[in-house]
């Protein structure tokens, strides 16, 4: 794939539009899954300070919308035959310290990875769409709809405060770079 090109050219071979829906759905069924532990440890940790309750409910909110993703994806891994990543157990943990870690770094932390985590995966489900448009039609518009609400929470945590995060830049390009390096293990193991 080359540098200008994220939307992978159709693989040939039989088999090849299968295997490639197997890596969709695997991917985004861990990124549901990895959104749901960070915003249920961020709401832990908020959850536990006086003062906070209002950024906790958000996170809660949140988790809920990355849940009906989940559930979605879990559905889907179900109706294809596909198995989820072996990577779930380690996502699991990555995303519960991520959480952690931000929310005890502080609500504009908080954002700061929300807004990281979902730029990323709003660039991948465009990505997706774009490759799905014309033969998985009725995918592609679950995935702009998921996308949109992506888009939704990546705008609030701006709106409060994201980018005034402590070290914000470096922490916005780590978890960029862990989002990314998530995905492309996810679609093969």
């Amino acid at each position: 794939m080359s540098p200008s090109r994220r939307v992978p050219l159709p693989r040939p071979g039989r088999g090849a539009m299968r295997a490639r829906m197997a890596e969709i759905l695997r991917v985004d069924h861990a990124g549901e899954f990895a959104a749901v532990k960070i915003y249920e440890a961020q709401a832990r940790v908020f959850d536990g300070v006086r003062g906070k309750a209002a950024i906790a409910a958000d996170m809660v909110e949140m988790q809920a919308g990355e849940q009906v993703h989940k559930a979605r994806f879990d559905a889907l891994l179900t109706q294809h035959g596909v198995r989820p990543t072996a990577m779930l157990p380690l996502w699991s943990l990555a995303a519960t310290g991520l959480g952690a870690a931000t929310a005890l770094m502080g609500e504009k932390a908080a954002h700061a990875c929300t807004e990281a985590v979902e730029s990323v995966i709003e660039e991948h489900y465009a990505d997706q769409i774009a490759e799905l448009a014309d033969r998985e039609p009725e995918l592609a518009a679950e995935l702009t709809k998921f996308r949109d609400e992506e888009l939704e929470h990546h705008d609030h945590a701006v709106a409060h405060g994201s980018r005034e995060a402590p070290g914000y830049r470096l922490l916005s390009a780590v978890i960029k770079a862990g989002c990314r390096a998530a995905i492309k293990v996810s679609e093969r193991v």
